[in-house]
């Protein structure tokens, strides 16, 4: 488990994160949501460690994280993978050089160890086979599952993802979703996604919290967004006038 003990981050004079206290569950896709500008992205940078705290701890289960020395915080890094937004991948390497990089960088294991590792992340994103192709021959669905095979490959008790679903199709994006929830549970990993897809948010937020002006204007569930009469929440979640026809129905299913 990971949890936040009022965390703030200023920069400059201007505080974008106002004492965030919170927590991000194994085995649960947790998600940031919120508008632009609201703090997500800076949230996310502190989880990992990219950011320093003004003030605040950030707990990874009992260690207290920017109080550790740079050996254990290695030690923390090595249990995390990381989705980024545009897949980050290396284009001068293929799709296997890819998935192997955190391995070549961080383990000894022997070549055929890797092998077999990388391998097995491909078999599970579906990707079998795409070894040898370059990022280039593949579709930015292939790139995401090529991402999140390498974030995977060092088995983390810890997955961080940056808008997942950015620039992908509807199709493809609830593909990308189901993947980072079933590999979620399957390996009871505790999942941080920074979302703006509602889709996301209605598919596989099993733990939500909504940033507002840096602070936590909601948090809740998947299953409890339609029926909540937060402001904060209303005039983020039901900007669609699809979304909020979908809000008027289930509540007058709800009161029948």
């Amino acid at each position: 488990m990971i949890r936040t003990e009022e965390l703030i981050k200023a920069f400059g004079d201007t505080t974008v994160l106002k004492g965030i206290t919170t927590e991000f569950y194994p085995g649960k896709t947790n998600l940031i949501i919120g508008r632009s500008g609201a703090g997500k992205t800076v949230l996310l940078k502190l989880l990992v460690g990219l950011h320093q705290p003004t003030s605040g701890k950030v707990w990874y289960d009992d260690n207290d994280f920017f109080s550790l020395n740079k050996k254990a915080v290695r030690a923390i890094r090595m249990q995390v993978g990381m989705l980024f937004q545009a897949s980050a991948l290396f284009d001068s390497m293929t799709v296997e050089q890819n998935v192997r990089f955190p391995l070549d960088m961080f383990t000894n294991f022997t070549a055929k160890e890797k092998a077999m590792r990388v391998d097995s992340c491909l078999e599970r994103v579906s990707l079998s086979g795409a070894n040898a192709k370059y990022p280039s021959e593949t579709s930015g669905g292939m790139q995401k599952r090529v991402g999140i095979a390498r974030a995977i490959v060092l088995e983390p008790r810890y997955l961080f993802c940056d808008e997942p679903n950015s620039g992908l199709d509807p199709k493809t994006s609830i593909v990308i979703d189901e993947l980072i929830r079933d590999i979620t549970v399957e390996n009871n990993i505790t999942t941080v996604i920074n979302t703006h897809d509602m889709n996301s948010v209605m598919e596989i937020g099993d733990n939500i919290i909504l940033l507002y002006q840096g602070e936590i204007a909601w948090r809740g569930n998947k299953d409890q967004v339609l029926e909540s009469d937060n402001e904060f929440l209303q005039n983020f979640i039901f900007a669609s006038p699809f979304l909020q026809r979908l809000r008027q129905q289930a509540l007058a299913n709800g009161g029948e």
